[in-house]
């Protein structure tokens, strides 16, 4: 169920106080955040974060597309490995 449009969208708090004292200083050094459910907003385009994805960080750079956007849904948690390919069996 999403977030009622009263209450507005949640992001994490120390994480828009990092985000606004990078964008002050104009600093390009990625910011570290556990926060994978924050929404992201407009105030978040052009800045560098690294989201945990349970075991690394994952470099993410923010464009105007992902407004709107979870930043836990640009660090996938889960790898995918190839279905192996079927083989003949030998009779």
């Amino acid at each position: 169920m999403a977030r009622s449009i009263k209450k507005g969208f949640y992001v994490d708090p120390s994480l828009m106080d990092k985000v606004a004292a990078t964008q002050k200083a104009g600093s390009r050094k990625p910011i570290q955040t556990w926060s994978r459910r924050s929404t992201i907003t407009p105030d978040f385009v052009g800045v560098n974060l690294s989201v945990h994805n349970g075991k690394v960080f994952v470099p993410v750079y923010v464009t105007e597309n992902m407004v709107g956007h979870k930043l836990g849904e640009f660090a996938p948690t889960r790898t995918f490995k190839a279905h192996t390919t079927p083989t003949k069996k030998s009779v």
